[in-house]
């Protein structure tokens, strides 16, 4: 009976992503990226940190599959590096960046680990960006199409699953209307037209897959943060309507319906906004209702209250990890505010396992399509005790996510697969190594030494029960 509680194939993993983890920045005729700019710019990142060397899996990797097989994970969800498969974003091919690839995921099948490949996790290689600017220009559909098609043709004998864009949503916005992210643009018409390149990037993608028959299963992940409001007020519950029609239903419909909300378009076209659609765009986002499954990458819910036209706007996000909630919004639209009911992170994450179950049944009766959760942790300050590392807290935190999915899948919810945020701690975008997420230590002054944390052992019961030991006396 335990073993029926998920699914029998249900992927139990862990994810990465390729410039939080990898390192060896040059290394193999590895091309630059955005990112490795980036760090480099005074004041960018958390007290100057960067990915140079990260957690060296990229020399390490036999070491950290190694450790996943003795944990007993079903799945890796690891990003590939474009500026490894294309120095220059395209022309010639590095052969050495695909034989890397092909190693890891050759590795991970001798040990039962089922490869879950993100094709961009934010590292655009940076000839890209200085030739034409990016996401910002169509330019980036031919470039993309010809790296994901590369890497279909090497590896999807070996892959079944294929996510083409992680958090769009988050690298675009904080890279052109929030300037947190490269490359550093304040401009809402900017990020918005970004994310729909994102969206016409997604769909080609998904179309070459299909027509050209690849095997397995193919979506993208997007930062799903479903909100409530914060009373039955109409001026709360407006908002909330507003929140979704110009966040969550706006990131979610032109990649599952291959269109924008109502609601939202009204809205960004008041405000002079609005990507331009071009006639030709219509017909290959149809190619959108060709995805196998909706990503998610879920860590929090917001709860949205009434703004006013001369209220609170977006902000500056908590990289501190001082405790402490920072409420923003859009004047005359929404504004988050503290909710009550939750406990916070020291990065003023709300911590609500029901809003991921929650979540998911919106998504289910929304586009009627599987799920998989692709990420989902939580960053804490970690301390290193006689040698172990005791974190109750994220053991919690796991356990109450879990049993939030299996009262999703309860609920008619197809739920593939959950993983968490990370495999091992790497290095936070706006953290730098502060930040931890992983079940396994890096020591980053102790020569990168991995040291299994108590959530380490506790995962690896979970797995072996197929989740039985967070759902019995749930």
């Amino acid at each position: 009976m335990s073993r029926a509680i998920f699914p029998q194939d249900f992927l139990w993993g862990s994810a990465s992503a390729a410039y939080q983890v990898e390192g060896a920045h040059l290394a193999d005729g590895k091309g630059l990226s955005i990112w490795d700019q980036w760090v480099q710019l005074p004041g960018k990142t958390y007290k100057g940190s960067n990915g140079n060397t990260a957690t060296d899996h990229y020399r390490r990797y036999r070491q950290d599959i190694a450790l996943m097989k003795e944990m007993g994970l079903k799945a890796y969800r690891f990003s590939i590096a474009w500026p490894r498969i294309f120095p220059q974003g395209k022309g010639a091919v590095n052969a050495a960046g695909l034989a890397f690839y092909a190693q890891l995921i050759d590795k991970l099948r001798a040990n039962d680990i089922e490869p879950v490949v993100t094709l961009y996790h934010w590292d655009l290689p940076l000839a890209l960006q200085e030739e034409y600017g990016g996401w910002e220009s169509r330019q980036i559909l031919r470039d993309f199409l010809n790296y994901a098609k590369t890497c279909f043709q090497a590896f999807s004998a070996q892959v079944k699953y294929w996510i083409v864009l992680n958090e769009p949503n988050i690298f675009t916005q904080l890279g052109y209307q929030l300037a947190l992210h490269p490359p550093g643009k304040t401009d809402l018409r900017a990020y918005l037209q970004t994310y729909h390149h994102t969206a016409l990037a997604h769909a080609a993608v998904v179309k070459l897959f299909k027509e050209d028959r690849y095997p397995g299963y193919i979506g993208s992940s997007i930062a799903f943060t479903p909100a409530y409001a914060a009373s039955d007020k109409e001026e709360d519950t407006r908002a909330l309507e507003n929140y979704y029609a110009t966040n969550c239903w706006w990131l979610m419909d032109i990649y599952h319906r291959g269109e924008y909300p109502d609601l939202g378009v009204a809205y960004y076209t008041q405000a002079g906004a609005m990507p331009r659609v071009l006639p030709e765009d219509k017909e290959l986002l149809q190619a959108a209702r060709l995805t196998d499954f909706i990503g998610i990458n879920y860590y929090q819910t917001a709860m949205i209250a009434a703004n006013p036209s001369n209220g609170v706007s977006l902000g500056s996000m908590n990289t501190n990890g001082q405790k402490g909630n920072q409420g923003n919004g859009v004047a005359g639209l929404y504004k988050t505010v503290t909710n009550p009911r939750v406990e916070y992170t020291d990065w003023g994450w709300a911590i609500d396992p029901d809003g991921l179950r929650y979540g998911m049944l919106q998504l289910h009766h929304r586009y009627s399509l599987p799920v998989f959760i692709s990420e989902n942790g939580l960053g804490a300050y970690d301390k290193v005790e006689g040698g172990q590392i005791h974190d109750p807290y994220r053991i919690n935190f796991v356990r109450q996510h879990i049993q939030a999915c299996h009262q999703a899948i309860q609920a008619g919810v197809d739920l593939l697969g959950y993983c968490t945020w990370s495999f091992t701690d790497l290095f936070s975008w706006l953290n730098g190594y502060a930040k931890r997420y992983g079940f396994v230590f890096i020591d980053f002054e102790a020569q990168l030494q991995r040291i299994k944390k108590d959530s380490f052992y506790w995962y690896q019961q979970v797995i072996a029960s197929n989740g039985a030991n967070c759902i019995q006396g749930e």
